[in-house]
């Protein structure tokens, strides 16, 4: 599916990993940016991954206590970048230049070589 086609946010979308150009997982879609508003058409303006897109998905004492563990960062993947949907949504660029597979180049530093990140 590309980016273009009609898509249902929650069973199409929302909670499928994603992967870079070069085939690195980098998170999952954890929320959807539009833009548009009342009385307009909605599009999608970006996906947003990390523990600070769960914020309006949560109550408030459970953001609380994620944010305590996981922290608020966000990353906005503009949906220009993305090349196409299906079991995964796969990137037309790399990682870094989005923000995202920071945790994982932090988590990679502790595990040893062989581990699987």
């Amino acid at each position: 599916m590309k980016p273009a086609d009609p898509i249902k946010l929650v069973s199409q979308l929302l909670d499928l990993p994603i992967v870079d150009k070069d085939d690195r997982w980098c998170g999952i879609v954890d929320d959807v940016e539009f833009s548009g508003g009342a009385g307009k058409e909605l599009h999608i303006k970006a996906l947003l991954v990390g523990p600070g897109a769960y914020e309006g998905r949560m109550p408030a004492w459970m953001f609380w206590l994620v944010r305590k563990v996981a922290g608020e960062r966000i990353a906005r993947v503009p949906f220009d970048e993305i090349a196409e949907i299906g079991a995964v949504v796969k990137l037309k660029t790399a990682a870094e230049p989005l923000g995202l597979h920071q945790t994982e180049d932090k988590v990679r530093a502790w595990i040893p070589r062989w581990g699987a990140l």
